[in-house]
C-alpha cells in the first residue's frame, strides 16, 4: 500500500493481460426474457487497460448486459470474450472482480470477516489473504470499523466494503455497477482515486454509473446504450472537446438567416436577439460570425459554451432516456 492509502504493485497487482488486446469483445449478443428483448444487438470493444464508461437511460439493458458479460444470465444469441476467452470460463472469471448495483451481504459477519469469506473462495491462501485484507480495509477507508458487523455499516460504509471486495483477487478486469451510489464527495473523490490507480497498473475498469460527472472526470472511452444496442461509441475528451454550444446575439436575425445557420450547426433554437446551436468545435466561430455579417446582422457577442455529458447524453439517447 502507498502512502495515503493509494494502490500500490505487489500483492494487489493485477495479473497481466497484455497478450490480448481487448478485454472484452462482444459481437450482436443478445437477451430475450420471453418476449421481452432487453438486450437487442451488443457490439463492443474494451481495450485492455482502460476505463470504459457504459451509459444509457433505465430499461437500456445496461444490467443485463453486465450480467451476460459475467455469466450470470445466458445470452440467447451472440458471441463474447473476456480477457481473451469465452464467457464463463473459469480462469477468465478468477481474474475479473465486481461490485453490483444492489448487493445483499452478509451483515452479521465483520468486514474482516467477509473480506476472508471472500477471499477463501478465491482459494487466496491464508497469509497473503491477511495482507490484502488489511491493505483494502485502509484503502476505503474502514481499517477503524474492520471488527465491526456489516449490519452497522451506513450505506456508503457498505458501497465501500463491497468496493474492496470487488479489488480483493487482484483482477485483471474490474466492473464497477454504480460504484458511488450512496457516497458522499469524499467518497466518490475516494473511488475516483482508486478507479484512476487501477488503470495506472494495468487493470480494465468497466464503469456503469448515472452519475456523468464522475464518468466524464474517470472514463477514457465510453458508449451510449439505448434500446440494448450501442448508439455512439468515442473517446471520451474527444467527444466532450468536440461539441460546443454557441449562444448568438445579434440583431437582423430574419427567418432566412436562422434558416442558413443550420448550415453551421445544429440544434438551432432563437429567442428574440439570441439564437444557440451546437458546433463542432470553436474553430467552426469564424465562418459562422461571417455568415451573420455577410447577410446584415448586427453581431454583438458569439459566446462558445463547451458541452457536459449529460448534454451530451440528452442530445445521444433523447431528452426522453432519462438515467
Amino acid at each position: 500500500m502507498a502512502a495515503g492509502g493509494r494502490l500500490s504493485a505487489g500483492p494487489l497487482r493485477a495479473v497481466s493481460t497484455s497478450l490480448t488486446t481487448y478485454a472484452i469483445e462482444t459481437n450482436g449478443l443478445r437477451k430475450e426474457f420471453g418476449e421481452n428483448v432487453a438486450v437487442r444487438n451488443l457490439t463492443l470493444q474494451v481495450r485492455t487497460g482502460e476505463v470504459f464508461g457504459f451509459l444509457g437511460p433505465n430499461g437500456a439493458g445496461k444490467t443485463t448486459s453486465i450480467k451476460m458479460l459475467l455469466g450470470l444470465v445466458a445470452p440467447t444469441a451472440g458471441t463474447a470474450q473476456l480477457l481473451g476467452r469465452p464467457l464463463g470460463r473459469r480462469e477468465a472469471r478468477a481474474k475479473i472482480g465486481f461490485l453490483p448495483e444492489h448487493f445483499r451481504f452478509h451483515d452479521w459477519l465483520t468486514g474482516e470477516e467477509f473480506l476472508r469469506l471472500h477471499g477463501e473462495l478465491y482459494g487466496i491462501p491464508a497469509g497473503p489473504l491477511r495482507t490484502r485484507q488489511a491493505d483494502l480495509l485502509e484503502l476505503v477507508g474502514l481499517t477503524a470499523f474492520r471488527r465491526k458487523p456489516l449490519r452497522t455499516y451506513s450505506k456508503g460504509m457498505l458501497q465501500r466494503v463491497g468496493l474492496a471486495q470487488a479489488l480483493l483477487n487482484a483482477p485483471s478486469l474490474v466492473f464497477l455497477d454504480e460504484p458511488t451510489s450512496g457516497l458522499d464527495p469524499v467518497g466518490r473523490r475516494l473511488v475516483r482515486d482508486i478507479i484512476r490507480d487501477l488503470r495506472a497498473m494495468g487493470t480494465t475498469v468497466f464503469l456503469n454509473s448515472h452519475l456523468l460527472s464522475e464518468v466524464e472526470i474517470t472514463c477514457d472511452r465510453v458508449a451510449f446504450i439505448k434500446h440494448g444496442e450501442v448508439v455512439r461509441l468515442s473517446d471520451l475528451k474527444a467527444l466532450v472537446e468536440g461539441e460546443t454550444r454557441v449562444v448568438v446575439r445579434a440583431g437582423g436575425l430574419t427567418p432566412e438567416v436562422l434558416a442558413g445557420l443550420a448550415q453551421h450547426g445544429r440544434d438551432v433554437r432563437a429567442d428574440d436577439l439570441q439564437v444557440t446551436l451546437t458546433v463542432t468545435g470553436e474553430a467552426d466561430l469564424p465562418a459562422l460570425a461571417r455568415f451573420l455579417v455577410e447577410r446584415g446582422c448586427d453581431v454583438y457577442a458569439l459566446t462558445p459554451q463547451r458541452l457536459s455529458l449529460e448534454d451530451l447524453f440528452v442530445q445521444i439517447v433523447g431528452a426522453d432516456g432519462g438515467l
